[in-house]
């Protein structure tokens, strides 16, 4: 069975990617490439052009069978709206949200299934579960995460790397408090994580979390080498989270 794809922000890097990996897979249909300047649009054979503002015409019509997000905040709480208005499930890799943003992201998953991600990639779930379990046998440890990214990132830290913070209070059940960056006279506070972001050149990701205990230390680190990468990760989400029930879901659910 081929999964009907829409694509937002196709004319964008991640986009892009959607649409070379979908076009050239069977299991796909690149049915809708959506960009605020469509005839920019690099698409598929056979895929409708599309502005933002006709997106909602498409699926109302049922063209599509979920939707491939990878663009920014305020553009995603938009496509969000019109996916639950018709119904059709929503696949974002967009980050940066506030808390404005991720409660009207809630708001559509009331009314279609929605799944949301930091990160597509196979490896950095693995480098979860790697922290968790660093984190939770050295309780009393030190931890620093640093990400690297492309110069034309906009969100720092990364959604990945907020999501990795985020797993390190869940394994110790408790907030830290988040330094970013050092600067000047800074010791160290009992029990704060440190984060540090970097931009250079044209780096897909690296994510490098540091679990240090007095004379002994843990480094783990993903490296996404292309974003090729992400793009099979949302696509196997694609595929995945068409035909379920109204709600949140998780990546992690994708790979069990």
């Amino acid at each position: 069975m081929t999964t009907r794809v829409a694509v937002t922000g196709a004319s964008g890097v991640m986009g892009g990617q959607v649409l070379d990996l979908a076009g050239t897979d069977p299991a796909f249909g690149v049915v809708i490439a959506v960009s605020r300047s469509p005839e920019t649009i690099d698409a598929p054979d056979g895929a409708a052009l599309a502005s933002d503002e006709r997106l909602a015409d498409h699926l109302a019509d049922g063209d599509a069978d979920v939707v491939v997000d990878f663009t920014a905040p305020a553009a995603t709480r938009r496509y969000a709206t019109v996916c639950a208005e018709t119904g059709t499930p929503l696949v974002t890799g967009t980050t940066g949200f506030d808390d404005e943003g991720l409660a009207a992201l809630s708001a559509a998953a009331k009314e279609t299934a929605l799944l949301r991600a930091s990160n597509f990639s196979r490896g950095l779930m693995a480098l979860r579960r790697a922290v968790r379990e660093a984190v939770t046998a050295l309780p009393d440890a030190d931890v620093e995460v640093t990400e690297t990214h492309h110069s034309r990132k906009r969100d720092a830290p990364s959604g990945t790397a907020v999501t990795l913070l985020d797993d390190v209070d869940e394994a110790r059940g408790e907030a830290a408090e988040r330094v970013h960056g050092r600067e000047g006279e800074a010791p160290r506070s009992a029990g704060e994580v440190g984060i540090h972001a970097r931009r250079a050149g044209g780096l897909a990701g690296e994510h490098e979390v540091l679990v240090a205990d007095g004379p002994e230390a843990v480094t783990l680190t993903h490296r996404a080498e292309s974003r090729a990468t992400f793009a099979a990760g949302a696509l196997d989400a694609a595929a995945w989270l068409t035909g379920r029930t109204p709600g949140t879901y998780d990546f992690a659910e994708v790979l069990d």
